[in-house]
């Protein structure tokens, strides 16, 4: 097992990758992220799983022995990254779950239930603007006639991008009795804590808000700075206002992607259009952040002598993983089980009634969606004997 696990993440790892030291770019029916589902493609066929997709384009690898019945575990996660993202985010769960079949395998384990191995479409949302996009679709959280007029930042519209690349019919989640997804953790807690894998509890409510600041083009050089209708000045106190609602509260505020138009040195601009992520410990506090980041946004917007429009892209509400699936997970290693504030397939798949469970593997960083994102081999082993040990106790 060890050594395969390790020559899969070789194969993978140089795969859309700036350079021997930078990070991803597999961005949803780019190259990069089609040659990673290719070579999971070829994966699963080398094991003699049976891979199904949908028209959304997910893909699930099924191991139906004979006689196998009953609701199917689902595991996996996607091969999609953030822009300039790390390794492990995502493709760790892939490889790990093919790795933990592996594992099944050598123990002599023969399923009384199907097992699948699941790749969600675009579930960092970095180039169509929705996150878990494809779980969302799977799961119907989000319309086809909704999804597929979505378009990337060179509007090209999803349903073009796709250019007949996801045309199967099969719903993949019909026949699903639970999925258990294992993550790189995305933050300290396990580092802290010195444990190498843990179980989630529940993820964190988050959304994604447009904030369309408005004023008035002039030149940057004859136009007196109180004669200004300055939309940029307004975006970067809104910034700074975020930034300190979301320390004194102790929840999360980032504005992460700017557009300014005309977007010249020499021009005050006449538009600035600003992407705020917020994340919170619920739901109710989630909801005040972003009401009091929009009425300082407003208030200096009046004395700017700017406009603002503010636009809510997606909300997602928080999640409790299944208690008893959860337990199961961790059995008895004793494993801690925790919050996070990153948003995963799994939640949506929670939230549409599957139950869902986490793994978490040790990032010693702490850093994710950055190169610096990390895992050690021998945690992402644990990870794995961790998740075959899930599986096992599951389909027996």
């Amino acid at each position: 097992m060890t050594p395969d696990f390790e020559r899969m993440w070789r194969d993978l790892a140089p795969v859309g990758r700036s350079g021997a030291d930078g990070g991803y770019f597999r961005q949803p029916f780019g190259a990069a992220e089609r040659e990673c589902l290719a070579w999971f493609v070829e994966q699963a066929q080398a094991r003699g799983l049976v891979v199904e997709r949908d028209r959304f384009g997910n893909h699930v690898a099924w191991w139906r022995p004979d006689g196998a019945d009953g609701p199917a575990v689902l595991t996996g996660s996607h091969l999609d990254s953030v822009l300039d993202g790390g390794a492990y985010d995502g493709p760790l769960g892939v490889v790990s779950a093919l790795a933990g079949l592996d594992v099944l395998r050598d123990r002599g384990v023969t399923p009384a239930r199907p097992v699948g191995v699941g790749v969600f479409l675009e579930e960092e949302g970095s180039r169509f603007g929705l996150a878990c996009l494809g779980s969302r679709l799977a799961t119907g959280a989000t319309s086809w006639a909704t999804a597929r007029e979505l378009e990337d930042r060179d509007g090209v519209r999803l349903e073009d991008a796709m250019d007949g690349a996801a045309v199967g019919e099969t719903d993949l989640l019909a026949a699903v009795g639970c999925f258990v997804e294992l993550h790189v953790e995305q933050g300290r807690d396990l580092v802290d804590r010195g444990v190498p894998v843990g179980a989630a509890s529940g993820i964190w409510p988050h959304g994604r808000y447009r904030f369309d600041f408005t004023g008035q083009a002039n030149h940057a050089g004859t136009t007196r700075m109180e004669d200004r209708r300055d939309p940029m000045l307004t975006y970067a106190m809104t910034a700074l206002a975020a930034n300190k609602q979301a320390r004194l509260s102790g929840q999360r505020a980032t504005f992460g992607r700017l557009e300014v138009r005309p977007n010249g040195t020499n021009a005050v601009p006449s538009s600035v259009t600003a992407w705020l992520d917020a994340r919170a410990d619920s739901s109710e506090h989630l909801a005040s952040l972003v009401r009091g980041i929009e009425r300082q946004a407003g208030d200096r917007a009046d004395r700017d002598g700017t406009r603002l429009d503010v636009t809510s892209e997606s909300v997602s509400h928080a999640v409790r993983f299944d208690e008893d699936l959860t337990r199961r997970v961790v059995g008895t290693s004793g494993m801690p089980v925790i919050p996070t504030g990153a948003g995963h397939d799994a939640g949506v798949l929670a939230t549409a009634g599957i139950p869902t469970a986490m793994l978490f593997v040790r990032n010693p960083t702490g850093v994710s969606h950055s190169p610096a994102e990390h895992a050690d081999t021998a945690d992402c082993l644990a990870g794995v004997q961790a998740l075959a040990d899930s599986l096992q106790r599951l389909v027996a």
